[in-house]
């Protein structure tokens, strides 16, 4: 590819050749060479890092696409590599949230059958959705749980449905919603008089869970593109 200016490694992504030498100051592309007179020279190398750190910046957002560059440069592999695992597994508990709450949704008209169940204190159900119970109580003021009280000491217990009503909050959390619309949508559930709010939401997360997954899958491609060019020049 030869000897490339900041404009060239812009073009390719509708930036500004300033992005690109800001994107150089903060660490996330390698420090380029300079010309006699000053002016950056960037190489394969530049363009591949480039490249690597948009996708990141995509698939994981910027501040740990920055991180992971910063890592990548330090020769800190196995930090980058947490970073995807961790986004990985990230995606596949959300995955299989998504999959019990449509699950749930789909036998909201069937008859429930018994299952031993104990209720859940506030904080045993904060811990299964890895939340605080803050998190939980701010959920019960804005409508979306309603658990019930222990007589003797008034602790929270939540039982089977308001399980249920947690998953799908913390979901639809997940996917952007505001509290409001989530308390609309879980009375929905609550009372089965319709899931066609539920349904769109659940079709809109689950294509953002998609897409959030192809952009994972291309910012690996495109890392492990950056560090194969990397080790071609033997850095």
């Amino acid at each position: 590819m030869g000897k490339l200016r900041p404009s060239d490694l812009a073009r390719e992504h509708g930036l500004t050749a300033q992005a690109v030498r800001n994107y150089e100051r903060d660490g996330f592309l390698p420090a380029a060479e300079r010309t006699p007179s000053g002016y950056r020279v960037y190489t394969e190398a530049h363009a591949a890092a480039l490249r690597a750190f948009l996708a990141l910046v995509r698939a994981y957002g910027h501040g740990v696409a920055g991180e992971a560059m910063h890592a990548v440069h330090s020769g800190r592999i196995d930090e980058v590599l947490m970073v995807i695992d961790r986004g990985h597994e990230q995606l596949l508990r959300d995955r299989a949230t998504l999959d019990a709450v449509t699950a749930s949704v789909a036998r909201l008209a069937e008859p429930e059958v018994p299952e031993r169940f104990a209720p859940y204190t506030v904080g045993e159900l904060a811990y299964r959705l890895r939340v605080t119970p803050a998190t939980l109580r701010n959920w019960e003021r804005a409508g979306i749980l309603s658990p019930a009280r222990e007589r003797a000491t008034g602790y929270r217990r939540f039982e089977r449905e308001d399980v249920r009503d947690a998953e799908l909050a913390h979901l639809l959390r997940r996917g952007g919603y505001p509290l409001e619309h989530i308390a609309a949508v879980v009375r929905q559930v609550r009372t089965a008089g319709g899931t066609e709010a539920l349904a769109q939401s659940l079709a809109d997360w689950r294509g953002r869970l998609t897409k959030r997954g192809l952009a994972m899958l291309d910012a690996a491609a495109q890392l492990s593109a950056f560090l194969g060019v990397r080790e071609r020049q033997g850095r």
